[in-house]
């Protein structure tokens, strides 16, 4: 193995220098300097120099560029990755919201001069409504958990205005996404489990005895975690709405629903949208992100503060006590009925502006993105259940849960499966989630992928769980062929190394 094929992180030598700068006329000159001269408070002075790595140029160079030759992206490989749909994002959506025109502006310019990028927030807003069923969107969440607690400041707020102030229990599954109870906690609000059928969605019957004049609303994900339809979404959403609460629809799983059905004309009163998921722009290691929430009518008044709108030729933003009646959602909009403002400005424009090309891009073919979705996840999931299995056996939408090996006699379990595919260069699913069982593995393929990767996919899948029974302590100990091998996981997590020197 070469030098520089390994993840090496000392590389330094004493004496070693990528650049030499010139002497500065100001050295030493610093701490003679009184603390209110300097500006520094004596304290923060070093009495030493700082520790730090003594490297050429070149050693530096060659040692990041490998590095980042490691990481896996959605661009190196497969990331069959259930419930984030990690899709291809097109390069022309880089190139339009790069653009000096867009990039290079700041949040603080007048409203003339930021005519086109405001014309942007507004349009895309009126195509998120087309395509969702539902009559406005703010567009200033900054991500999909981020737009899950606006969403509930908007319900909770909608309750407050009537005088509803008992409604303070958020009712949410039990296969529902983390971020759920974890928002309508944030929010102040009580959360309810309502369990799920043998078939994997919402027991209608359990919902029924949760239902009072205490609920302010659910939230669902449909399809849900397990990549399954509610069928019965419009009884619930007739019970929920008999008891007074609203249907909140969590929009991770969108994706599979763009052509097909829209939230709103399932009956739900509120969503999220995850642009950068279901309208391509990538994201992971925390951003960057996007959370547009929307609305039906009887709750656009409730949206937060500022918003965009279209009035006599001009987009204008607009906030506080005052009434718009020409904007897009129709009627007359009572802003100061708002939730109040959830960020400083008007959210992450960058990741609106790639999700607004990748629309304009594809026009009228969107409607084939969940349909294409959804026969790439049963077309995995038909091939691999010999070899997994499929504790709900139904037509899954985009994403389906396998809970383990068929055969599990060896103890081979799904975290030994994940590690062993990074073997084959392929990133790992998702495991362990949902909690409904115990050995659940998540994949979701997105419509972007062709028949040869899942194909070869799926022959890497039945080769694992080959070997899983051949030689199960092979598989036990993977990864084989990566930088760093199987790692102790709860010690990295409390102990982190995070100093090159803690690396030697």
């Amino acid at each position: 193995m070469k030098y520089y094929d390994k993840l090496i992180f000392e590389i330094s030598r004493e004496g070693r220098v990528g650049y030499s700068l010139p002497k500065s006329e100001w050295e030493g000159l610093t701490s003679s300097l009184s603390e209110e001269a300097s500006g520094i408070a004596k304290n923060l002075l070093r009495e030493t120099p700082a520790e730090l790595p003594e490297v050429s140029e070149l050693d530096v160079v060659r040692h990041y560029t490998n590095v980042s030759n490691k990481n896996f992206g959605v661009e190196t490989g497969f990331y069959p990755l259930g419930s984030c749909t990690m899709k291809y994002n097109p390069k022309i959506n880089e190139e339009i919201a790069h653009h000096p025109a867009f990039c290079g502006l700041h949040p603080l310019q007048s409203e003339e001069s930021v005519q086109g990028a405001l014309a942007i927030y507004y349009h895309t807003a009126r195509v998120l409504s087309e395509l969702t069923g539902l009559a406005d969107f703010t567009l200033t969440p900054f991500a999909g958990a981020h737009g899950e607690l606006t969403g509930l400041m908007v319900m909770r707020q909608y309750h407050l205005l009537r005088g509803d102030t008992k409604r303070t229990r958020v009712i949410v599954p039990d296969s529902a996404h983390g971020t759920n109870p974890a928002s309508a906690a944030v929010c102040g609000l009580e959360i309810v489990e309502v369990k799920s059928t043998a078939n994997g969605t919402v027991d209608t019957n359990d919902l029924k005895g949760l239902l009072d004049d205490t609920v302010a609303g659910i939230m669902m994900t449909n399809p849900n975690t397990l990549g399954i339809y509610e069928t019965q979404v419009v009884e619930i959403a007739h019970l929920v709405h008999e008891a007074g609460g609203l249907l909140y629809y969590d929009g991770a799983n969108l994706n599979p629903m763009l052509g097909a059905s829209r939230p709103g004309d399932m009956g739900f009163d509120i969503m999220h949208i995850n642009l950068h998921k279901t309208f391509s722009t990538p994201h992971g290691g925390g951003g960057p992100g996007s959370g547009p929430v929307g609305v039906a009518a009887h709750l656009v008044d409730c949206l937060p503060n500022p918003r965009v709108v279209f009035v006599d030729g001009k987009y204008k933003v607009k906030s506080g006590k005052m009434k718009v009646e020409s904007n897009h959602s129709g009627g007359i909009c009572q802003f100061g009925n708002s939730c109040g403002r959830v960020a400083a400005f008007m959210g992450n424009f960058g990741v609106v502006m790639k999700a607004y090309t990748y629309i304009l891009s594809l026009g009228k073919d969107i409607k084939h993105v969940g349909p294409i979705a959804t026969l790439n996840a049963n077309y995995v999931k038909e091939s691999l259940r010999d070899a997994y299995y499929l504790p709900v056996d139904t037509v899954c939408k985009h994403e389906f849960v396998f809970d383990g090996l068929a055969d599990k006699s060896t103890g081979v379990t799904t975290l030994d499966i994940a590690k062993r595919l990074l073997d084959y260069g392929y990133h790992a699913p998702t495991i362990y989630f949902p909690l409904l069982f115990h050995q659940s593995i998540m994949i979701e393929p997105t419509e972007t992928e062709s028949k040869e990767t899942l194909d070869d996919f799926i022959d890497i899948m039945h080769r694992v769980a080959e070997e899983a029974l051949a030689d199960p302590d092979m598989v036990k100990t993977a990864p084989h062929t990566t930088p760093v091998r199987r790692l102790d996981e709860t010690t990295a997590a409390k102990n982190p190394l995070i100093k090159y020197r803690d690396l030697c």
